[in-house]
């Protein structure tokens, strides 16, 4: 079979898998038919089986893992990021890439805070002062510090009950984890941190969207401006 043949197999044994996986067929966390099945059923060798298999992995339908029986994954927002993410992380090796990225954050939680602060509910608020709390007990500690505040900010990404934001800030975390984690963690430093996520929080408590907006921008030009310091351009 050339290359081109080949492929076309692939393609169509993608297209009939994925097709199972949208009607419920194969249901999310249910295992893939095995590569004997597929080869049985399409008519196709070993590699092509394999092939589609890379496929709708990369399409985010699968979760594919060495010596496991790969194993299908409901299509939704969270699978679309982890699909995007070895695309962004070849974004991310670029001049400026980080930086562009973590602007785009910023954008996208500015518009956050300001949903929060005009229509958070009375659990959004609990969660937000909880997630706080957690926060500032973890000031010493900067490993459990540095978790509490992704948890913190990702309570913005909850409040209007879209799923896309969560998803997003999962992938955020994720993908600009590698520099994050590289950042020097002091107990003075998480208390200017601690301090900015305060003054988002009191702004939202008194409803004031100018107000969480401003120190959510304030807040975050400052962690930029730590990472400039660390890496540079990035």
């Amino acid at each position: 079979m050339t290359e081109k043949a080949a492929g076309r197999a692939a393609d169509q044994v993608v297209e009939a898998m994925t097709q199972r996986i949208r009607n419920g067929t194969l249901a999310d966390g249910q295992p893939l038919p095995a590569e004997r099945d597929m080869m049985t059923e399409f008519g196709i060798s070993r590699t092509v089986a394999r092939e589609a298999v890379v496929i709708l992995s990369s399409h985010g339908l699968v979760d594919a893992k060495p010596r496991f029986r790969p194993v299908v994954r409901k299509p939704g927002f969270d699978s679309a990021m982890d699909a995007a993410g070895s695309v962004v992380g070849n974004l991310l090796a670029q001049p400026d890439g980080v930086k562009n990225l973590f602007e785009s954050r910023i954008m996208i939680e500015a518009a956050l805070v300001r949903g929060a602060a005009t229509s958070a509910g009375k659990q959004d608020i609990i969660d937000l002062q909880n997630a706080l709390a957690a926060n500032g007990a973890a000031v010493e500690d900067s490993d459990r510090f540095y978790q509490t505040d992704v948890a913190f900010h990702e309570v913005f990404y909850k409040v209007s009950g879209n799923p896309v934001w969560p998803a997003l800030h999962r992938a955020y975390a994720t993908w600009l984890a590698p520099q994050w984690e590289q950042m020097p963690r002091l107990p003075d430093r998480n208390r200017e941190n601690f301090a900015a996520h305060q003054a988002i929080f009191d702004a939202i408590l008194l409803r004031d969207p100018d107000g969480a907006e401003a120190a959510l921008r304030r807040h975050l030009a400052a962690a930029w401006e730590q990472v400039h310091l660390t890496f540079g351009n990035i």
